[in-house]
Protein backbone atom coordinates (compact mmCIF):
# COMPACT_ATOMS: atom_id res chain seq x y z
CA UNK A 1 0.00 0.00 0.00
CA UNK A 2 0.92 3.64 -0.37
CA UNK A 3 2.07 5.60 2.74
CA UNK A 4 0.17 8.32 4.10
CA UNK A 5 0.89 11.53 3.79
CA UNK A 6 2.54 13.61 6.53
CA UNK A 7 0.37 16.83 7.30
CA UNK A 8 0.96 19.65 9.83
CA UNK A 9 -2.68 21.02 10.87
CA UNK A 10 -2.99 24.21 12.93
CA UNK A 11 -4.49 23.17 16.56
CA UNK A 12 -4.21 25.81 20.03
CA UNK A 13 -0.57 26.70 20.62
CA UNK A 14 0.90 24.54 17.47
CA UNK A 15 0.60 22.17 14.91
CA UNK A 16 -0.23 18.05 14.98
CA UNK A 17 1.11 15.87 12.83
CA UNK A 18 -1.16 14.03 10.53
CA UNK A 19 -0.87 11.18 8.60
CA UNK A 20 -3.68 11.54 5.74
CA UNK A 21 -4.19 7.57 3.97
CA UNK A 22 -6.36 7.55 1.21
CA UNK A 23 -7.54 10.33 -1.54
CA UNK A 24 -11.21 9.99 -1.16
CA UNK A 25 -13.92 12.47 -0.33
CA UNK A 26 -15.17 10.71 2.57
CA UNK A 27 -13.36 12.15 5.92
CA UNK A 28 -12.64 9.32 8.96
CA UNK A 29 -10.52 10.84 11.83
CA UNK A 30 -8.53 8.47 14.02
CA UNK A 31 -7.27 8.44 17.60
CA UNK A 32 -4.53 6.62 18.61
CA UNK A 33 -3.75 4.91 22.41
CA UNK A 34 -1.41 6.03 24.89
CA UNK A 35 1.60 5.10 23.87
CA UNK A 36 1.00 5.08 19.63
CA UNK A 37 0.78 6.90 16.99
CA UNK A 38 -1.05 8.05 13.70
CA UNK A 39 0.51 5.00 12.10
CA UNK A 40 -1.52 2.25 14.37
CA UNK A 41 -4.49 2.81 11.73
CA UNK A 42 -2.38 1.85 8.72
CA UNK A 43 -4.59 -1.53 8.62
CA UNK A 44 -7.44 -0.37 9.26
CA UNK A 45 -6.94 2.23 6.64
CA UNK A 46 -6.23 0.19 3.53
CA UNK A 47 -9.25 -1.74 4.44
CA UNK A 48 -11.54 1.57 3.78
CA UNK A 49 -13.68 1.80 0.15
CA UNK A 50 -11.78 3.93 -1.93
CA UNK A 51 -14.09 7.12 -1.53
CA UNK A 52 -12.73 7.53 2.01
CA UNK A 53 -9.59 9.21 3.71
CA UNK A 54 -8.80 8.43 7.27
CA UNK A 55 -6.47 10.92 8.37
CA UNK A 56 -4.84 9.85 12.05
CA UNK A 57 -2.91 12.40 14.03
CA UNK A 58 -0.12 12.02 16.28
CA UNK A 59 -1.24 13.50 19.45
CA UNK A 60 0.73 15.89 21.85
CA UNK A 61 3.43 13.72 23.36
CA UNK A 62 4.18 11.28 19.98
CA UNK A 63 5.04 10.69 17.30
CA UNK A 64 5.44 14.14 15.26
CA UNK A 65 3.89 15.81 17.77
CA UNK A 66 5.78 15.19 20.39
CA UNK A 67 7.55 18.50 20.94
CA UNK A 68 4.00 20.01 20.81
CA UNK A 69 3.64 21.91 23.54
CA UNK A 70 1.40 20.82 26.81
CA UNK A 71 -0.64 20.77 28.74
CA UNK A 72 -1.89 17.05 28.04
CA UNK A 73 -4.83 15.10 29.29
CA UNK A 74 -7.83 14.15 27.33
CA UNK A 75 -9.92 17.21 27.20
CA UNK A 76 -6.72 18.52 25.59
CA UNK A 77 -7.06 16.04 23.12
CA UNK A 78 -10.83 16.37 22.50
CA UNK A 79 -10.09 20.31 22.34
CA UNK A 80 -7.64 18.98 18.98
CA UNK A 81 -9.79 16.23 17.68
CA UNK A 82 -12.40 18.94 17.38
CA UNK A 83 -10.20 21.49 15.67
CA UNK A 84 -9.21 18.78 13.50
CA UNK A 85 -12.53 17.86 12.33
CA UNK A 86 -13.47 21.48 12.23
CA UNK A 87 -10.74 21.93 9.37
CA UNK A 88 -10.71 18.46 7.71
CA UNK A 89 -14.32 18.45 7.35
CA UNK A 90 -14.65 22.40 5.46
CA UNK A 91 -18.17 22.54 6.94
CA UNK A 92 -19.44 18.84 7.18
CA UNK A 93 -19.70 16.04 10.28
CA UNK A 94 -16.65 13.67 9.48
CA UNK A 95 -16.59 10.23 10.53
CA UNK A 96 -14.79 9.89 13.96
CA UNK A 97 -13.06 6.49 15.71
CA UNK A 98 -10.60 5.90 18.66
CA UNK A 99 -8.13 3.31 20.27
CA UNK A 100 -7.81 2.54 23.82
CA UNK A 101 -7.25 6.06 25.11
CA UNK A 102 -7.99 7.43 21.63
CA UNK A 103 -11.52 6.09 22.44
CA UNK A 104 -11.74 7.77 25.43
CA UNK A 105 -10.07 10.87 23.34
CA UNK A 106 -12.87 10.59 20.75
CA UNK A 107 -15.46 9.74 23.00
CA UNK A 108 -15.31 13.30 24.58
CA UNK A 109 -14.95 15.12 21.96
CA UNK A 110 -18.18 13.56 20.23
CA UNK A 111 -19.80 14.81 23.53
CA UNK A 112 -18.07 18.28 23.43
CA UNK A 113 -19.09 18.92 19.95
CA UNK A 114 -21.74 16.42 18.43
CA UNK A 115 -22.78 18.45 15.29
CA UNK A 116 -18.74 17.86 13.84
CA UNK A 117 -19.40 14.40 13.54
CA UNK A 118 -21.60 11.92 11.75
CA UNK A 119 -20.58 8.53 13.86
CA UNK A 120 -18.12 7.44 16.49
CA UNK A 121 -16.83 3.72 16.55
CA UNK A 122 -15.07 2.94 19.84
CA UNK A 123 -12.25 0.23 19.63
CA UNK A 124 -11.31 -1.41 22.48
CA UNK A 125 -11.78 1.58 25.01
CA UNK A 126 -14.13 4.09 26.06
CA UNK A 127 -15.96 2.54 28.98
CA UNK A 128 -14.88 4.11 32.14
CA UNK A 129 -12.12 1.70 33.79
CA UNK A 130 -12.99 0.32 37.53
CA UNK A 131 -10.11 1.83 40.10
CA UNK A 132 -9.82 0.33 43.84
CA UNK A 133 -10.28 3.16 45.86
CA UNK A 134 -7.15 4.97 47.13
CA UNK A 135 -4.98 3.35 43.89
CA UNK A 136 -1.88 5.20 42.92
CA UNK A 137 -2.80 6.15 39.49
CA UNK A 138 0.84 5.62 38.79
CA UNK A 139 1.30 2.40 39.92
CA UNK A 140 -1.86 1.06 37.97
CA UNK A 141 -0.26 2.38 35.11
CA UNK A 142 2.95 0.47 35.56
CA UNK A 143 0.83 -2.70 36.04
CA UNK A 144 -1.13 -2.47 33.24
CA UNK A 145 1.13 -1.17 30.43
CA UNK A 146 4.38 -2.50 31.18
CA UNK A 147 6.39 -3.33 28.84
CA UNK A 148 4.64 0.29 26.82
CA UNK A 149 5.61 2.44 29.35
CA UNK A 150 9.35 0.37 30.08
CA UNK A 151 10.34 1.42 26.38
CA UNK A 152 9.92 4.95 26.71
CA UNK A 153 13.19 4.99 29.56
CA UNK A 154 15.02 2.95 27.11
CA UNK A 155 18.03 3.57 24.50
CA UNK A 156 18.51 0.99 21.66
CA UNK A 157 21.88 0.51 19.52
CA UNK A 158 19.62 0.59 16.64
CA UNK A 159 16.72 0.52 14.53
CA UNK A 160 16.58 -3.47 14.19
CA UNK A 161 17.08 -3.69 18.44
CA UNK A 162 14.31 -1.29 18.70
CA UNK A 163 11.99 -3.71 16.05
CA UNK A 164 13.24 -6.82 18.05
CA UNK A 165 12.03 -5.16 21.22
CA UNK A 166 8.31 -5.33 19.87
CA UNK A 167 9.06 -8.59 18.06
CA UNK A 168 9.19 -10.09 21.73
CA UNK A 169 6.15 -8.79 22.96
CA UNK A 170 3.68 -11.38 23.82
CA UNK A 171 0.93 -9.81 22.13
CA UNK A 172 2.85 -8.30 18.62
CA UNK A 173 5.44 -11.09 18.13
CA UNK A 174 3.31 -14.08 17.63
CA UNK A 175 1.28 -11.40 15.09
CA UNK A 176 4.17 -9.89 13.04
CA UNK A 177 3.27 -8.63 9.55
CA UNK A 178 4.33 -5.17 7.72
CA UNK A 179 1.66 -3.01 9.64
CA UNK A 180 3.34 -3.67 12.78
CA UNK A 181 6.52 -3.23 11.66
CA UNK A 182 5.39 -0.05 10.04
CA UNK A 183 3.91 0.80 13.40
CA UNK A 184 7.19 0.51 15.16
CA UNK A 185 9.75 1.97 12.63
CA UNK A 186 7.33 5.06 12.73
CA UNK A 187 7.86 5.50 15.84
CA UNK A 188 11.78 5.08 16.44
CA UNK A 189 14.02 8.46 16.66
CA UNK A 190 17.61 9.65 18.12
CA UNK A 191 20.89 9.73 17.17
CA UNK A 192 22.91 6.99 16.02
CA UNK A 193 23.54 4.08 18.52
CA UNK A 194 21.16 6.01 21.09
CA UNK A 195 17.85 5.35 19.06
CA UNK A 196 14.30 5.73 21.27
CA UNK A 197 10.58 5.98 21.09
CA UNK A 198 9.11 9.43 20.12
CA UNK A 199 6.46 8.96 23.32
CA UNK A 200 6.73 11.13 25.50
CA UNK A 201 6.98 9.30 28.78
CA UNK A 202 5.51 12.81 31.04
CA UNK A 203 2.60 13.17 28.69
CA UNK A 204 1.62 8.92 28.97
CA UNK A 205 2.01 9.53 32.25
CA UNK A 206 -0.47 12.68 32.50
CA UNK A 207 -2.49 10.87 30.17
CA UNK A 208 -2.70 8.33 31.90
CA UNK A 209 -4.02 9.41 35.61
CA UNK A 210 -6.11 11.76 33.40
CA UNK A 211 -8.17 8.86 32.11
CA UNK A 212 -8.03 6.65 35.57
CA UNK A 213 -9.66 9.73 37.37
CA UNK A 214 -12.16 10.56 34.88
CA UNK A 215 -14.75 7.73 34.93
CA UNK A 216 -17.42 9.67 35.99
CA UNK A 217 -17.15 12.23 32.90
CA UNK A 218 -16.83 8.98 30.47
CA UNK A 219 -19.70 8.08 31.56
CA UNK A 220 -21.79 10.96 31.52
CA UNK A 221 -20.38 11.35 28.10
CA UNK A 222 -21.75 7.74 27.06
CA UNK A 223 -25.29 8.43 28.77
CA UNK A 224 -25.76 11.69 26.66
CA UNK A 225 -23.83 10.85 23.95
CA UNK A 226 -25.73 12.43 20.54
CA UNK A 227 -23.94 10.37 17.36
CA UNK A 228 -24.47 6.92 16.21
CA UNK A 229 -21.89 4.81 18.14
CA UNK A 230 -20.70 1.32 18.73
CA UNK A 231 -17.84 -0.53 20.50
CA UNK A 232 -15.74 -2.96 19.12
CA UNK A 233 -13.91 -4.59 21.81
CA UNK A 234 -11.15 -7.53 22.39
CA UNK A 235 -11.06 -10.51 23.98
CA UNK A 236 -7.15 -10.53 25.37
CA UNK A 237 -5.43 -7.79 26.66
CA UNK A 238 -2.46 -6.04 26.36
CA UNK A 239 -0.03 -8.89 26.95
CA UNK A 240 -2.06 -11.28 24.27
CA UNK A 241 -4.09 -12.79 27.15
CA UNK A 242 -6.63 -12.16 29.67
CA UNK A 243 -7.92 -10.42 31.47
CA UNK A 244 -9.02 -7.95 28.25
CA UNK A 245 -8.81 -4.20 28.47
CA UNK A 246 -12.34 -3.78 29.22
CA UNK A 247 -13.76 -6.27 31.69
CA UNK A 248 -16.98 -8.11 30.52
CA UNK A 249 -18.57 -6.94 33.73
CA UNK A 250 -18.06 -3.56 32.49
CA UNK A 251 -18.46 -4.09 28.99
CA UNK A 252 -22.16 -5.48 30.45
CA UNK A 253 -22.87 -2.64 32.56
CA UNK A 254 -22.99 0.17 29.75
CA UNK A 255 -24.33 -2.21 26.84
CA UNK A 256 -26.72 -4.56 25.83
CA UNK A 257 -30.07 -3.05 26.55
CA UNK A 258 -32.68 -0.84 24.63
CA UNK A 259 -31.07 2.65 24.44
CA UNK A 260 -27.52 1.40 25.29
CA UNK A 261 -24.44 1.22 23.38
CA UNK A 262 -24.28 -1.27 20.46
CA UNK A 263 -21.49 -3.74 21.52
CA UNK A 264 -19.43 -6.53 19.72
CA UNK A 265 -16.75 -8.63 20.57
CA UNK A 266 -13.77 -8.91 17.93
CA UNK A 267 -12.90 -13.43 18.45
CA UNK A 268 -9.27 -14.10 17.81
CA UNK A 269 -7.40 -10.33 18.67
CA UNK A 270 -5.75 -8.89 21.67
CA UNK A 271 -5.63 -5.20 22.46
CA UNK A 272 -3.09 -4.44 19.52
CA UNK A 273 -4.26 -6.31 17.22
CA UNK A 274 -7.55 -5.38 16.77
CA UNK A 275 -5.95 -2.67 14.47
CA UNK A 276 -2.76 -4.24 13.37
CA UNK A 277 -3.83 -8.00 13.11
CA UNK A 278 -6.63 -9.28 10.60
CA UNK A 279 -9.12 -8.17 12.55
CA UNK A 280 -8.30 -4.59 11.17
CA UNK A 281 -10.98 -5.51 8.09
CA UNK A 282 -13.46 -5.77 10.75
CA UNK A 283 -12.82 -2.40 12.60
CA UNK A 284 -13.05 -0.58 9.10
CA UNK A 285 -16.42 -2.31 8.01
CA UNK A 286 -18.05 -1.60 11.24
CA UNK A 287 -17.12 1.46 10.59
CA UNK A 288 -18.26 2.23 7.83
CA UNK A 289 -21.32 0.56 8.22
CA UNK A 290 -22.03 2.97 11.09
CA UNK A 291 -22.85 5.64 8.95
CA UNK A 292 -25.70 3.51 7.26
Amino acid sequence: MNEPAELDLPVEGGTLRVLRFGEGPQTALAAHGITGSGMSFRAVARHLPDEWSLFAPDLRGRGGSADTPGPYGLDRHAGDLCRLAEHLGDGRPVALTGHSMGAYTALKAAARRPGLFNRLLLVDGGLPLPVPPGADPDAVLDATLGPALARLGRTYGSDEAYVDFFRAHPALGPHWNADIEAYVRYDVTGTPGARRSKVREEAVRHDGRDLLTSAGSFGAALTGLGVPARLLHAPLGLLGQEPPMLAASVVEDWTGGPGRLPAELVEGSNHYTILLGTAARTVAERFVALGG
